[in-house]
C-alpha cells in the first residue's frame, strides 16, 4: 500500500513528470551531439586525418568502421548501466553516463592525428569511440525509464517518451550546425589543422550544464515503490527469463537504425562522391531533415498514444520502405531543392519508427530487469542496424556501383520491424508497476508464479 500510495502520488504531479522530460530531453541531447559530432567528422575529416591517405575509399570504410564501434560498445554499456539502473536507480545511471561521455568527447578533440603520431590516433580515437559507446549504450535505458515510470499508469507515455527520442535529431542539427558554422567561418586549411576540433571541445561546457541539471530531478516513483525487489542479477535473469522479449525488440527496432542512417549520415558520403553534390548541399539536407524530426517525433509520440505503439511504428516501416526507392533518384537529380526535400520526407517516415520506441521498449519488461532488458534490447539493434549499415551501405554501392542494393537492404531491414511488432502486439495501456494491482509487463519463457511474474 505504501508503495502504491508513493506512486500515486508522484503520478499525479505533472509538474515533476515536466521537469524530468525536460531534464531528459536536454541531458540526452548533449550525449547525442557528442555522438553525432563524431558521425560528421567520419565522413568529412577522419578519413584524411587519421588515416594513410593512399586509398581514399579504403580510409572512409576504415572512418566509418570506427563509426560503427561506439554501437558494438551500446549493448555493453546497457548491460552495464542496465543492471546499476536496476539495482541502484535509474538517476544514477544518466548522472554518470553523461560526464563519461562528456570526458570521451572531449579528449576526442585532444587527440594528434596520423601524421604526427602514426597508428597511435587511430588507436586511441578507436578506444574513445568505444566509451563513447558506453556512456551512450547506458544513457537511452535511464533516461526513458524516468520518464515513462514516473507516468506508470499514464495515457502521455507515447508523448513524454518522444521527448527523449527528439534528442536525436536535435544533437544530429546541433552537430551539424556547429561543424557548418567551422566550416563557414575558417578556410578548408584552417579547418583540417584545428577547426575540426572546436565541435569536440565545445562538450565541456554542455556537459556542465546537463550535469547540473540531471542532479535536481528525483528517482522514479516505480523503482523507489519496489521495497526491496530490486533483482540481485538483472542481466542474468534478463538473459534466462526475457530473451523473446530482447529478440522481439531487436527486431522492432533493427529497421529504424538502417534508414535513419541512408537518410541521414549516408548522404555526406555518397553524395559528394557518387553525384558530385557539395559537402554543403549534402549537411543542409541532413539539417533540413532533423528539423523536420523535431516536430514530427512529439507528433508520433502522441499519436502512438491515442491510436497505439504498432499502427505508428508498421507505417512509418511501410512508408519509409517504399520512400527508400524514391529517394535515391531524387539525389541523381543533383537539384538542390529536390535533395533536401527527399531528405525531409526521409525523416518524416524515421520519426514514426524512433517516436514511439522510448515507451514501446520498455513496455516489453517488468521493472526489476527493465533498464537492463530495454537497454539490451534497443542497444543490440543499434548495432545490427545502425553499426553496420555505413559500412554495409558504402560497400554496396562501391561493388555494385548502384544505389538499388542499399535501397533493397533497407526495405528488407524494415519489413522484419513490421513482423516483430506485430508479434508483440499493442502495449500502450501496459501499467508499468509490479505489484498487486498491476498486471505483468511481459510473459517470462520459464514457468513462474503469477506472483513470481509481478514481483
Amino acid at each position: 500500500m505504501a508503495a502504491s500510495a508513493t506512486i500515486e502520488t508522484k503520478r499525479k504531479n505533472p509538474k515533476e513528470l515536466a521537469r524530468v522530460a525536460s531534464a531528459g530531453l536536454i541531458g540526452t541531447t548533449l550525449e547525442f551531439y557528442d555522438h553525432f559530432i563524431y558521425g560528421s567528422a567520419a565522413a568529412l575529416v577522419f578519413p584524411k586525418l587519421f588515416f594513410p591517405e593512399d586509398d581514399i575509399f579504403l580510409a572512409t570504410i576504415l572512418s566509418m568502421v570506427t563509426y560503427g564501434v561506439a554501437f558494438v560498445a551500446r549493448p555493453v554499456g546497457g548491460a552495464i548501466f542496465g543492471h546499476y539502473g536496476d539495482k541502484y536507480g535509474r538517476k544514477l545511471v544518466l548522472l554518470w553516463t553523461l560526464l563519461i561521455m562528456g570526458a570521451a568527447t572531449v579528449l576526442i578533440g585532444c587527440l594528434p592525428t596520423y601524421h604526427t603520431a602514426g597508428y597511435f590516433a587511430p588507436v586511441a580515437l578507436v578506444i574513445l569511440r568505444f566509451i563513447q559507446g558506453l556512456a551512450l549504450g547506458g544513457e537511452w535505458g535511464g533516461a526513458t525509464l524516468m520518464i515513462a515510470e514516473h507516468d506508470p499508469q499514464g495515457r502521455r507515455r507515447g508523448f513524454f517518451g518522444s521527448l527523449v527520442q527528439v534528442a536525436s535529431p536535435i544533437g544530429v542539427l546541433t552537430a551539424n550546425a556547429v561543424f557548418a558554422g567551422v566550416i563557414w567561418a575558417v578556410s578548408e586549411q584552417a579547418f583540417l589543422s584545428w577547426g575540426w576540433r572546436i565541435p569536440f571541445l565545445l562538450s565541456t561546457v554542455l556537459i556542465v550544464f546537463g550535469f547540473y541539471i540531471r542532479r535536481t530531478i528525483s528517482e522514479t516513483p516505480v523503482f523507489e515503490g519496489m521495497e526491496g525487489h530490486e533483482e540481485k542479477t538483472p542481466i542474468l535473469e534478463t538473459l534466462r527469463d526475457y530473451r523473446r522479449e530482447v529478440l522481439l525488440a531487436i527486431g522492432s527496432r533493427m529497421g529504424e537504425g538502417v534508414i535513419f542512417y541512408v537518410f541521414a549520415l549516408f548522404i555526406l558520403i555518397y553524395g559528394p562522391q557518387q553525384l558530385g553534390i557539395t559537402k554543403s548541399l549534402a549537411l543542409t539536407s541532413v539539417l533540413m531533415g532533423a528539423v523536420v524530426g523535431v516536430f514530427a517525433i512529439p507528433f508520433f509520440g502522441w499519436l502512438s498514444d491515442k491510436i497505439g505503439r504498432v499502427p505508428v511504428i508498421a507505417g512509418g516501416a511501410i512508408g519509409a520502405a517504399i520512400w527508400v526507392f524514391i529517394y535515391f533518384p531524387i539525389l541523381a537529380t543533383r537539384n538542390p531543392t529536390f535533395i533536401v526535400l527527399a531528405a525531409m520526407v526521409g525523416m518524416f517516415c524515421q520519426a514514426a519508427l524512433w517516436a514511439p520506441m522510448a515507451s514501446f521498449v520498455p513496455e516489453m519488461f517488468p521493472a526489476r530487469v527493465r533498464c537492463t532488458g530495454a537497454s539490451l534490447g534497443f542497444q543490440i539493434a543499434g548495432v545490427v542496424g545502425g553499426a553496420l549499415s555505413p559500412v554495409i551501405a558504402v560497400w554496396l554501392v562501391g561493388h555494385f556501383n548502384t544505389w538499388l542494393p542499399v535501397a533493397i537492404y533497407s526495405a528488407l531491414s524494415l519489413l522484419v520491424v513490421v513482423v516483430s511488432v506485430l508479434i508483440v502486439g499493442e502495449t500502450s495501456r501496459v501499467d508499468l508497476r509490479d505489484g498487486e494491482e498491476a498486471e505483468p509487463v511481459a510473459r517470462p519463457l520459464r514457468n513462474a508464479s503469477p506472483r513470481e511474474q509481478l514481483v
